[in-house]
């Protein structure tokens, strides 16, 4: 049964389509048409997750004139069409297995992107995120309120071992599955967190979502940055790691208040995340010590 809503979209002919499953957040449809194929994504502002879906447009526009991302085909409020690529998506093996790829389609990311961004500019620093988490778990009497004095010391140690970095246009969302391979480059896609901001977040969320060990995610930084990393680049690295998964759990117990894609159990997320926080954080104490 094909919902009225796709019906509704400027396709050419008859349409069949199918629903795309395992979004967290958006729902999103698989739809052919006598064109070709295309991805039909729908939601909503979320101003508790900081997601503007005009700037998100903006930013896949973007993506694609630069050449990292799918030609957006149409849109309107609450929902996106955008052409279909015939590609691989990516899991954590994938990604522990490229460092050196991730890591040169990130460079250019960073520096190309830029060009192409129009209107405000728009700052993801993940430790004013967490803080601003916090606020919305107090506020809406989360059953995670407890954790938060411990999760906001956590943050603010994390955030003193940043080091001065040039400001780049990140993604800020890199799940293995927001990459596409189609066998002769790769594509990012999903731009609903994409902005100004540091390198160190992309590169450490790309290695923490994969699971990458300690050689991975060298040669990812060695690419990157086209020298080994010194150690306090290193250190503002597995800091901003620990980070990324922070950043991620909160994410989900905010979730938690106010979505509810079918599905998706965002306590359960949260929790598997602060189990990743844990092991990182022994690792980082381990390599870096323990704060006074």
């Amino acid at each position: 049964m094909i919902p009225e809503k796709l019906r509704a979209l400027p396709f050419k002919g008859q349409i069949t389509a199918e629903p795309l499953l395992g979004g967290l957040s958006n729902e999103s449809w698989k739809v052919k048409d006598d064109t070709g194929t295309h991805v039909v994504r729908y939601g909503r502002d979320y101003p508790f997750h900081h997601v503007d879906r005009a700037r998100e447009v903006m930013t896949a526009r973007a993506a694609h004139a630069a050449g990292f991302g799918p030609r957006v085909e149409h849109a309107e409020p609450g929902v996106t069409v955008v052409e279909y690529l015939n590609a691989q998506t990516w899991g954590p093996d994938d990604l522990r297995a490229n460092p050196d790829r991730i890591a040169t389609l990130l460079r250019r990311f960073h520096a190309e992107m830029p060009a192409h961004i129009a209107g405000a500019a728009f700052l993801f620093w993940p430790f004013h995120v967490i803080r601003d988490y916090a606020r919305t778990l107090r506020a809406g009497e989360s059953p995670f309120t407890p954790d938060l004095p411990a999760l906001l010391s956590l943050c603010s140690e994390l955030e003193q071992a940043q080091i001065p970095l040039p400001i780049i246009f990140g993604h800020h969302d890199l799940l293995p599955a927001n990459f596409l391979d189609d066998g002769h480059r790769l594509w990012l896609i999903d731009y609903e967190y994409a902005g100004f901001g540091t390198a160190l977040f992309d590169l450490a969320g790309a290695a923490s979502n994969a699971g990458m060990e300690a050689a991975e995610t060298n040669r990812l930084l060695t690419t990157y940055f086209g020298e080994s990393p010194s150690p306090a680049l290193l250190h503002a690295f597995d800091a901003m790691q620990c980070a990324s998964l922070l950043r991620e759990a909160m994410w989900a117990m905010v979730s938690d208040l106010h979505l509810a894609a079918p599905g998706a159990d965002y306590k359960a997320y949260a929790r598997e995340n602060l189990e990743k926080l844990d092991a990182a954080l022994a690792q980082y104490h381990s390599r870096h010590g323990n704060p006074k």
